[in-house]
């Protein structure tokens, strides 16, 4: 079980990064939004090849933000579990059975990824079912 000192690290780490993911996609997708805004009267690529980096660029950006929202859907529940009490717990071990007291995501895990759900043994095992 993590120290109430960790989780508060971890809770700033979770929160910092909510707070920079949060501000990269909005910057993001103001861009990719005002793409092509040139400044002159016509929107219209110069060239019919701009046109199709343009289309590139946004979409890029905009899945690029899709899938930031999921992190930060993935941070919130992190955060929601510092609350509840199971941070830090591998919801996988859990589910098989195994007790809280052995069910433990590493620190060096959570420090890398600090809304990780499993521990990397059952990452691992997830993935490799999902391929």
């Amino acid at each position: 079980m993590l120290k109430k000192s960790e989780l508060d690290e971890f809770r700033q780490r979770l929160l910092d990064l909510r707070a920079r993911l949060r501000g990269d996609m909005q910057q993001l997708t103001e861009s990719a939004l005002n793409r092509g805004d040139t400044g002159s009267d016509s929107k219209s690529p110069t060239h019919i090849a701009e046109l199709g980096t343009d289309n590139y660029e946004q979409d890029f950006a905009l899945r690029f933000v899709e899938n930031e929202q999921e992190t930060l859907e993935e941070i919130d529940a992190a955060l929601k579990r510092i609350e509840d009490g199971t941070y830090g717990l591998c919801e996988m071990c859990l589910e098989s059975g195994k007790p809280k007291s052995k069910a433990s995501i590493g620190k060096t895990r959570l420090r890398a990824i600090p809304f990780a759900r499993n521990c990397i043994h059952c990452e691992r095992k997830r993935e490799e079912l999902s391929l």
